[in-house]
Order: structure tokens, then sequence, then C-alpha cells
């Protein structure tokens, strides 16, 4: 019998049963398609040689006039400056102790207790000691005076950390640790850190705002929830946002070594908002939005988060927020919600998600600045950094769904809906980021899975909006940025030596290491929709290599043949093939009602030919012959 030409339609479909699905794909991992043809994502390879203490939910590329580049990230524990693949450490100053902390050693042991009247720190804080003396042994003045994480809080005056010296090596307090470190010590407190985690039974929507007794749902604040960045450069300068808190901002001339300052304490702030949910620079009126800020009562800030009021300073000057005639500052308070999940810039425009509705805010000039309109109830936001800006609109995800916006709301036809959204975990919700690839016309929304189990992010999905196909897998990154100022897309990851950032679509390897578990499957193949057993003796594979520069070794994947009679049944292996670029035909023995092909990446790490190549596939065919009835 003639061969079989076995044609597949791009996309991962999970919304059919794999017997629905014919002459699809249903599973996959690592993989996209591209032209209609599905093939292994590019590869990602670290930043540089440094890491970061804290996860980063938050990143942000801007250029100075000097054509310097810069990425703010923004973590659980601090917020630093990436420039040439340095971290600068910018985080704020919370609070400064002058002339008023002594120390406590125990000998035989590496904890020393501070003692420092009311200073407001949360166990991972970080201070930075100067002006102690040795305490008569081994924690001497250079042990001493350096910047700690704070180990424990015990209590409103007292909290421990671990004495180490200047390289970070463990120090151990011996019998002359007698001392107190001198009269003249100072501590500089960076703002209190945030979680990893999302915590249940705080937050709004839970007890009413800005009430409730002990034992109830509490409020959002910096240091009972999931820590979350927003960011937006003004000019050359960089203004920051934690979540639910303060807004600083970094000035680019005073460099690298100065840091962030509070909005509100800089000389000339005029009535900034003191805490806010996300910050957002206007792009062509040059205003600073400020959403879920605080509102003005008796002439001064109120300090209280609302969760619906819309803050804007007057144009051209991100310190003056009082409004008044002469100016275009102002806020306005928004109603459809309960809270303000997020904002975008977009095209004229900005975008605000609560968590019910989305609005759009347009610059109309004096007196009402901007007009604010209600574009869609019922396409919240599911968490402040899911939505994205693609250059044929909007993409976003609320917690039923995905969307796009462009001029109108309109939900995306998804092949993956059920699959993603029932495995999602809400209670981390927050977590949920999604960033555009535009080198190759993709959308990727990263998720926790209820699956995986980890309450972190762990799978993503993709969809090719110029070619309307969809992707998904197994990944963990915590935050994605794409390319544009950067060369190429960048995301957050932890490695084994520590947080950092990843370069992506470099290369086609997992930073020095093989991609793992790279393969794509297809929906059932049969005969006569099954009345007759096929037979298949020879597979032709038809799958072009690209291999990096200067690699010599030949790469090499593998063809999988399962089989099965009855759509119910569990798919058994028959064989498993291994294609080469010399490859012609792999020899095989399968005869069922139903057969499934898999294409995977051979991951034995043992193996010479597992870096530096993608592989993409083109049009395979079958000696597939038809072998009777039972």
């Amino acid at each position: 019998m003639p061969l079989s030409r076995v044609e597949f339609q791009a996309g991962i479909n999970k919304e059919e049963t794999d017997y629905a699905s014919k002459g699809g794909w249903v599973d996959g991992n690592l993989i996209r398609f591209r032209k209609g043809r599905a093939e292994k994502l590019g590869g990602w390879f670290k930043r540089g040689g440094n890491t970061f203490l804290g996860i980063s939910r938050a990143l942000h590329s801007w250029i100075s006039l000097a054509a310097t580049k810069y990425i703010g990230v923004g973590t659980t524990f601090k917020y630093y400056i990436e420039d040439g693949d340095l971290y600068y450490d910018v985080t704020p100053i919370r609070k400064t102790s002058t002339n008023s902390i002594t120390f406590s050693a125990t000998d035989g042991s590496s904890t020393v207790t501070v003692t420092d009247s009311s200073h407001g720190a949360v166990t991972n804080d970080f201070v930075t000691i100067s002006g102690a003396v040795s305490l008569g042994g081994l924690v001497t003045a250079d042990v001493l005076n350096q910047e700690y994480q704070i180990l424990l809080v015990t209590g409103t005056n007292t909290y421990t950390i671990t004495a180490k010296d200047t390289s970070g090596a463990t120090v151990t307090a011996n019998s002359s640790d007698s001392g107190n470190g001198g009269s003249g010590v100072d501590g500089s407190y960076q703002i209190n850190v945030g979680l990893d985690t999302y915590v249940q039974g705080t937050g709004w929507g839970v007890g009413t705002w800005s009430a409730g007794t002990f034992g109830s749902a509490s409020a959002v604040s910096s240091v009972n929830q999931l820590r979350i960045w927003t960011h937006d450069n003004f000019g050359e300068n960089l203004i920051m946002n934690v979540r639910g808190a303060g807004i600083y901002r970094w000035v680019e001339n005073n460099g690298t070594s100065v840091r962030a300052l509070l909005l509100s304490g800089i000389t000339g702030a005029n009535l900034v908002p003191t805490v806010g949910l996300q910050v957002i620079t206007s792009e062509t009126d040059r205003h600073l939005i400020v959403l879920g800020a605080d509102p003005i009562s008796s002439g001064a800030r109120t300090g209280i988060v609302d969760p619906m009021l819309v803050a804007f300073s007057t144009s051209e000057d991100e310190l003056e927020f009082e409004p008044l005639a002469t100016n275009s500052a102002g806020d306005v308070r928004l109603s459809a919600g309960s809270f303000i999940v997020g904002g975008l810039k977009s095209r004229q425009e900005v975008l605000i998600w609560t968590d019910t509705s989305l609005y759009s805010m347009n610059f109309i000039g004096p007196p009402l600045t901007f007009a604010v309109n209600l574009i869609n109830e019922g396409s919240g936001l599911i968490g402040p950094k899911a939505a994205a800006n693609a250059p044929n609109g909007v993409y976003f995800a609320s917690k039923t769904g995905l969307f796009f916006y462009n001029g109108s709301v309109q939900r995306l036809p998804c092949t993956v809906q059920e699959y993603v959204f029932e495995d999602l975990d809400l209670g981390q919700a927050f977590k949920c980021h999604m960033g555009i690839n535009s080198e190759f016309g993709e959308m990727w929304f990263f998720y926790p899975s209820l699956e995986d189990g980890t309450g972190e992010i762990s799978r993503y999905v993709i969809y090719n909006y110029e070619e309307n196909h969809w992707s998904i897998g197994s990944l963990v990154r915590y935050s994605w940025m794409d390319a544009g100022i950067e060369d190429q897309p960048v995301a957050s990851v932890t490695t084994s030596s520590g947080n950092c950032l990843f370069d992506h679509e470099k290369g086609f390897d997992d930073y020095n290491d093989p991609m793992s578990n790279v393969f794509i499957e297809s929906a059932d193949l049969d005969i006569s929709d099954g009345e007759n057993f096929a037979f298949v003796k020879r597979i032709i594979p038809d799958i072009a290599f690209v291999k990096e520069s200067g690699i010599s070794n030949s790469p090499a994947m593998n063809i999988v043949l399962k089989r099965r009679d009855f759509p119910n049944q569990s798919l058994t292996t028959d064989s498993t093939t291994q294609v080469t670029e010399s490859s012609t035909q792999n020899n095989v023995r399968s005869r069922a009602r139903q057969l499934v092909l898999r294409f995977e990446s051979d991951d034995d790490n043992t193996s010479g030919n597992q870096l530096g190549y993608k592989w993409r596939l083109g049009a395979t065919r079958l000696d597939l012959q038809q072998s009777g009835r039972r």
C-alpha cells in the first residue's frame, strides 16, 4: 500500500477527547507552533554571574538619555536596579536609629540579640548597622558594622541576627563577648519585606474596609500579603510602589549607589499619595497616576488605601497632587467592583481593571483632565500582572478565562480553556502573570497549578495571536518582560545558586543543560473510523534539526508509537525509535484500531548529542496498512 502522509493541525486541543481531536495535537511541553509546524522552544541563559535576594514578580526596563539600559527588579525582599548584569540595591530606608542600638551575645552561640526601641522591623527585614565597637571577643566591629537580615523579631524593642564576618561566614561568640557595642551605634532599616505567597483571610472583600476586631479578616498590608512591586519611569527617573504601601522615586542622575526615597517626603511634594496599589505614568500627557491611592482629608493624605480611588498629579510634575484651578491634578473614584487589581498603559489610554470590571482612562484636558469610562463588567483581572500589550491589542486574564481588548472586550476562543482554568490555583491567583514574546507573535500566561500543588508558578499557556493556536507546558517563571530595550525576553527565575534573570530565546538549552521533557503528542489515528485494524511497518520521519554555531555533535530525538483499541483504554507504548540527521526510516511493528505518535527530545544527559540544537517537525509518513477486523 502507498505511504500515508500524516499532517496535524497546529495547536494543542484539550477541549475535545483525544479521539475527537483527530488530526490534531493533544499534549506537549516546551514546544511552539510556527507556520503551522511544531518545534522546540528557544533556550534560555543566565544574565551575568550575579544573583539577587528574594523572588522577583516585577520587571521594568528603560533607557536613559545617555543610552544606559536599566532593568528595575522588585523582589519580596528588596528593589534592585540592574545595570550591566550587576544588581544594585536601591531599597528605600524606612527608619534610621541614631545612637540607640545595643547588643548582647552568648558564649558558644552565633545568635546576637539587638535592642532598639520601637524598631518596627519584621522577621527577614534588613538593617545596616554602623558605629559599633567590638563586643570584646570574636564579635568584632567589622562583624557588627554591615548589613544584616533579621533572623527573628523577639519583641517590640528586640530582634536577633546571626553574626557573620565580611565574607559571610558565621561567627560564634566566645566568653569575652560581654560588651554592648558602644554608645554610638546607628541602624538604617530598609522598608519591611513582603511575603512570597498570598495569605488567605486577608485583603479586600473579606470584611468591612478598614475595620474589624482581633481574629477577623485583615486588610492588605505590605507585610501580610504577596509582595508585588509596580514601577514606571518618569523621564529618566523611576517611580516604584509596593502594592498596598509606599510610593518611591529613584533618581537616575544620583547613580546606583543612592537609594530610592519616599515620594511624599521629597522636598516640594504636595499632597502626594503616601500609599497605593499601583503607579503608572501616562504616556503623552505626562501625569503620574496612582491606583488605589489614599484620599485627601482635612488637607492631608489619610495614609489608608482607598481601593477604588485613582489619583493623578499635574502634568510634568510627579510631586504636585493638590487639585487646583491652575493645574491638572485630581482624582476619581471608580464604582464597578470592590478594589482595583491592576492597570496598563495602552495606545492613548490607561486601562484599569477592578476585580469585576474594566475601565478606560483617557486624557481630555482641563477642567476634568481625564475621562474614565466603564468598558466592561464581568471581566475583572485575576492578578495585578495578568495583562499585556501586544501589537494587535491587549490580552488579559480573569478568573473565568482569557480575553482580548481592542476597543471592546472579547473572550478568546481557547482550545485549552478548561484544562488551564480548572487546574489554576485561585488561592494564589495574584501570582499569575502575562507577557508578550513579540518575535514569535505570542502571548504567554503563567499560572500556579493545583495538580502540581506547589502554590507557585509552575505552568504556562501560549497563544500565537498571528496564527491563532495554543500550546501548553511546565515552566517556573515568576515574571516576564518582552524584548525591546533588551535584545531577548527576560524572565526571573530561581536556580541552585540563587535568584536571577534569564534571557530567553537564546540558544537551544536550559542554561547549559539539556531541556528536559520536550515533547508533542498527537490525537488518535485510525482507519475507517476504527472499524478496521491498522498495521504500521515503517515510519519515514521528516524532522529538521538546527544546530548552534560550533556544535559538531549529531542531534537526535525519539519517535514513540503508542496504540489502543478503544478511546477509553490506556495507551500502550509499542516502540521508541531514535531519529538523527541521517535517519531515513524507522522500522516498527504495531497493530491496533487507534495509533498515537509522540515526538520527544532524547533527554539522556549522558549522551553527547544533547546540547546546542532544536528540532522542527515536517510531514511524517507512515507505512500504514489495513489489517482486517476482529
